[in-house]
């Protein structure tokens, strides 16, 4: 799930720090790291609790923007199936001017059987985003991906576009260091097909329970409003180190409301979550 974030957000993974270890950007790179994230978060749905996700991960870049990547996700709460997924991506970078980027990718995604996380149903992801460097000011972007879900789920899309700017220092801890604060201002549309599959996991729903999903489930299908995110992106690199640190605040739209039903099957209805992602890595 965490490479999914990475897809349709923004991540030390794929993040341009400024060089510290005097290579140009143009030779191929291997990174090789972990990540934790607080709460599993996918455009504002979450469960009631707390699910909090290691990740260890790797991506391989080529010369000319090929890469490959992978991760699992290891759940530490769980008794047993922690290892609750994983994904293997492979995408393509590449700059079409000065000032505007992009880049294309293809992921399969893996959960176990017994998976908790949201997006468990979702088994193929393709991706597209562009950004475009406004005179180092600001950098609006796009991202759009289609996921293919599970047999029995329908497929879904999501629309991501954000605004955000680059606050870079270097030389902060020593010579040879950099540090980026990135703001950014994102918002999600999408169906939520996703959700439904997430949903009908639960169990123990009474009849007028199941009433109240039902109608809510019956408008999961609609492309909609999901929710407005608010980061603040750390990204610190030293030589072959790199760490970052990024706290979201996410106001949910078109969520469940019934509050009585949520707590019965497990589902947030909050009208807005705050999460954050931290992880480690070593590029050579």
């Amino acid at each position: 799930m965490i490479a999914l974030l990475t897809i349709m957000s923004y991540h030390a993974f794929s993040q341009d720090l400024p060089d510290t270890t005097g290579q140009t950007d143009e030779k191929s790179s291997l990174q090789i790291g972990t990540q934790f994230l607080s709460n599993n978060v996918f455009m504002g749905r979450t469960g009631r609790k707390a699910v909090p996700i290691i990740s260890p991960g790797f991506k391989y870049m080529f010369e000319s923007g090929l890469y490959f990547a992978g991760d699992m996700d290891i759940v530490p709460g769980l008794k047993k199936d922690r290892i609750n997924g994983g994904s293997l991506t492979a995408g393509y970078d590449f700059d079409l001017s000065r000032n505007l980027e992009g880049g294309i990718s293809y992921s399969k995604m893996f959960y176990n059987a017994n998976s908790t996380l949201v997006g468990a149903s979702m088994t193929n992801i393709f991706n597209l985003n562009l950004d475009y460097d406004i005179n180092h000011i600001i950098t609006p972007s796009i991202s759009v991906d289609y996921s293919i879900n599970q047999e029995d789920v329908a497929n879904d899309i999501f629309l991501n576009a954000g605004v955000s700017h680059d606050f870079i220092s270097t030389n902060v801890f020593g010579n040879k260091d950099a540090l980026v604060i990135s703001p950014t201002v994102s918002v999600n549309w999408g169906t939520q097909n996703f959700y439904e599959a997430y949903i009908e996991r639960k169990t123990n729903q009474t009849a007028r329970q199941l009433a109240l999903m039902n109608t809510f489930e019956s408008r999961l299908n609609n492309f909609q409003l999901l929710d407005y995110e608010l980061s603040v992106p750390f990204d610190y690199k030293i030589k072959h180190f790199i760490a970052h640190f990024i706290p979201t605040y996410a106001i949910v739209q078109n969520g469940f409301k019934s509050g009585s039903v949520a707590r019965a099957v497990g589902l947030s209805n909050n009208s807005s979550v705050l999460y954050f992602e931290m992880g480690i890595a070593l590029k050579f």
